[in-house]
């Protein structure tokens, strides 16, 4: 990693007025990156769980995904994987659930980091937020199509539904996304992580 550069964004993203309420609090941007990093996890936003602990994924949402790209804990944690939230902070509870990440973060800040990871070689988008940012116009109608499409956007990006205990009745009503994506995705994850 570019110490210099990476630490100007981590001095710039606290010292941004607009995640003030944060770093007072003594909460870093949360999220996991490193120049050698071959595969990236665009999610959403760290959730209460994660923002105490400050480990990204560090909650049931994180134990389905290893558990969908078929890698253990430390893989998951290593410089092999980077994560990069469309929020990096905590957004705070609304009323079904999370606020949705804060627009500004991924626009501001993402494009600098993914510049200091050269050798990235497949990038999951996580959720609606990082597919509609990512994809565009390219989405399908929803969610539902955009995953059961993701043929289509390989093999720089791979969508799938969020690994959330909330998504519960989703995976249920689509049981092709486990018996038919996921073997998908830790194929390609293993394939990666095994080219060195």
């Amino acid at each position: 990693m570019n110490d210099k550069k990476f630490d100007k964004i981590i001095k710039k993203l606290k010292e941004d007025s607009r995640n003030k309420s944060y770093t007072d609090r003594g909460i870093p941007p949360i999220f996991q990156v490193s120049p050698k990093a071959q595969i990236l996890i665009i999610g959403q936003a760290p959730g209460k769980k994660v923002e105490e602990s400050l480990i990204p994924f560090n909650d049931k949402s994180g134990e389905k995904l290893v558990q969908w790209m078929g890698i253990d804990r430390d893989t998951f944690y290593s410089e092999k994987i980077a994560i990069l939230p469309m929020d990096f902070y905590y957004p705070g509870k609304g009323k079904t659930g999370d606020l949705p990440p804060r627009s500004f973060i991924a626009k501001e800040y993402h494009k600098d980091i993914l510049d200091l990871m050269p050798d990235l070689k497949l990038t999951i988008l996580i959720g609606s937020y990082s597919m509609k940012y990512y994809l565009g116009k390219g989405m399908k109608e929803n969610l539902t199509e955009t995953v059961r499409s993701y043929k289509e956007y390989l093999p720089k990006y791979f969508p799938i539904v969020h690994p959330s205990p909330l998504n519960f009745r989703w995976q249920k009503a689509n049981p092709w996304f486990e018996g038919e994506v996921v073997p998908v995705l830790r194929d390609k994850v293993h394939k990666i992580l095994a080219d060195r």
